[in-house]
C-alpha cells in the first residue's frame, strides 16, 4: 500500500488546519482570519513537503511506490500550495485578541518584501512547471531554484507577527517540516550530484531508426545494479547535452555490465541526442529508480506497451534471471513506419522467450487488441489476470476502459508514468 497524491495533500492541509486552530483562542477558531492563517500554514507545509520529495531520497520513493508517483505528488503539492497561498494573501490573517510576536526579527521593509517575493516566486515556479512548451533545460534550472524559494517562504513565516509561537503544536509542526524542506532543497541543489547513486559510462553502440535510437553503454569502472523495469537519469558529458533525462533501462546485466536505452526523438534534448550520439561519448547514469517490476507469481500476465513504454517490457524479456514466460501476452502498440524497435525485432525477442506478441497498429479499438484480450479473459478468470501497462496516458485510459468492460478489476492494472513534466 502506497501513499496517493490526494491523501497526501489532504492530510497536510487537514493537519495544518487542526494544529493552527488548536493554538488560537477558542472564540476565534472559525472565521476568515483563522481560515487565512490556516491557509498560510498549509501552504508552507505543502511547499516544505514538495522540497523533501524533490530531493529524490530513496525512502521517499518507497513510500509513494516509485519516483514517477513522487513527481505526480510533487506537482499537486505545488498547485495546492499556490491556491492556499493566494487565499492567505488576499484575506488578513489577524484579528483583535490574538497575541502576536515575531520569531525572527528582520530590518524594516524586509518582512513585507519576503511576503510578496515568496508569493510571486511560488506562482512563477508552479506556472513554469505546468507549461510543457518551455524547453526542458530552462524548466529544469528554474525548477531547481524552487528550493531556494522555499527558504524565502520560511523566512516570511519567521519574520511576520503571528499568533503561532515556535513552541506551540503548529510552531513545532512548521519548524519540523521547514527543517526537512531546507535539508531536501540543499541536498538536491548541492549534494545530489555527489552523493546519489550514479556511475560513469561510455557509449559503445548506436543504432538509429528514423526518429529513434538504440543506445548501448558500458561502465567506465563499476556499473549500476538494477532490476528490469527500472529507469535512470541519463546525463551526457557533452556540451549542450548535460541535462539529466529519465529513460527506462531497456536491458543490462550482460557482458561487461552494459546497459541499453531505447530513445525516441520527442523534444529538444532527445532530438539532439538521436542526431548526434556516437561511440566514445561519456555519460553519467543516476539510477536505479522506479518500482515497475514484473509479477511472475500471477496466473496470467498481460503486458501492454506503447511508444517508449515498450522499453520496460524489453528489459523484462531480456532478464536472464526470469522464470517462465509461457503465460505472457505482450501487446505492442505502434504506428506503422515509426515503430522502434521494429515489429520483426520485437517478434524475434518474444519468440526467443516463448512470449506471445500481438502487434497493434490501429489503436485501442483495433480488433487485434480487443478480440485477443477478450479471448484471454475467457481462458482465464479476469480477476486472476495481472496487467502491466507502460505508455502514453491517453492510451492507458482507453485500454483501461476495454479491460474493465471485459471484467478485469482496476486494481489488477498496474502502470508507470513516463512523463515527468
Amino acid at each position: 500500500m502506497y501513499l496517493k497524491p490526494r491523501y497526501t495533500v489532504a492530510f497536510l492541509i487537514l493537519a495544518s488546519t487542526a494544529l493552527t486552530a488548536l493554538g488560537l483562542p477558542a472564540g476565534t477558531r472559525i472565521g476568515m482570519p483563522a481560515a487565512s492563517l490556516a491557509s498560510g500554514v498549509a501552504a508552507l507545509s505543502l511547499m516544505a513537503s514538495a522540497a523533501v520529495l524533490g530531493a529524490r531520497w530513496k525512502f521517499v520513493e518507497s513510500v509513494f511506490g516509485g519516483l514517477d508517483r513522487v513527481y505526480v505528488v510533487h506537482k499537486w503539492l505545488g498547485v495546492w500550495a499556490l491556491g492556499l497561498a493566494s487565499f492567505h494573501l488576499v484575506f488578513k490573517a489577524g484579528m483583535p485578541g490574538w497575541e502576536t510576536a515575531v520569531i525572527l526579527p528582520l530590518p524594516d521593509g524586509w518582512p513585507r518584501f519576503l511576503r510578496q517575493f515568496s508569493f510571486v516566486g511560488l506562482m512563477f515556479i508552479v506556472l513554469l512547471a505546468l507549461n510543457r512548451n518551455i524547453p526542458y533545460g530552462v524548466w529544469r534550472w528554474w525548477h531547481k531554484l524552487s528550493g531556494l524559494l522555499f527558504v524565502v517562504v520560511a523566512l516570511h513565516w519567521l519574520s511576520f507577527k503571528q499568533p503561532i509561537p515556535l513552541d506551540s503544536a503548529a510552531g513545532i509542526w512548521l519548524a519540523a517540516l521547514s527543517a526537512a524542506g531546507v535539508a531536501g532543497a540543499f541536498y538536491k541543489l548541492l549534494l545530489y550530484p555527489l552523493l546519489s547513486a550514479h556511475a560513469e559510462y561510455q557509449v559503445v553502440g548506436v543504432r538509429s531508426g528514423g526518429a529513434a535510437m538504440h543506445l548501448e553503454l558500458e561502465p567506465v569502472r563499476k556499473g549500476i545494479d538494477f532490476q528490469p523495469g527500472q529507469f535512470g537519469f541519463l546525463r551526457m558529458n557533452v556540451e549542450g547535452m548535460r541535462e539529466p533525462h529519465p529513460f527506462t533501462i531497456a536491458s543490462g546485466s550482460g557482458g561487461k555490465g552494459r546497459v541499453c536505452f531505447e530513445i525516441r526523438s520527442l523534444g529538444d534534448f532527445t532530438g539532439k541526442l538521436v542526431a548526434t550520439a556516437s561511440v566514445g561519448m561519456r555519460a553519467d547514469i543516476y539510477a536505479p529508480h522506479g518500482r515497475f517490476l514484473r509479477r511472475q507469481e500471477a496466473r496470467r500476465e498481460v503486458w501492454v506497451g506503447g511508444g517508449v513504454g515498450i522499453s520496460s517490457f524489453i528489459a523484462w524479456l531480456q532478464d536472464p534471471r526470469a522464470g517462465s514466460f509461457d503465460k505472457v501476452t505482450l501487446f505492442y502498440f505502434h504506428t506503422p513506419g515509426r515503430d522502434f524497435p521494429e515489429v520483426p525485432v520485437m517478434a524475434s525477442m518474444a519468440r526467443e522467450r516463448g512470449v506471445e506478441l500481438v502487434p497493434v497498429a490501429g489503436g485501442p479499438s483495433d480488433p487485434a487488441f480487443v478480440d485477443r484480450i477478450g479471448s484471454i479473459c475467457q481462458e482465464t478468470a479476469p480477476a486472476e489476470i495481472d496487467v502491466a501497462f507502460c505508455g502514453p496516458r491517453g492510451l492507458l485510459a482507453q485500454v483501461s476502459r476495454t479491460l474493465q468492460a471485459k471484467g478485469v478489476p482496476g486494481a489488477n492494472v498496474r502502470h508507470e508514468f513516463s512523463e515527468f513534466r
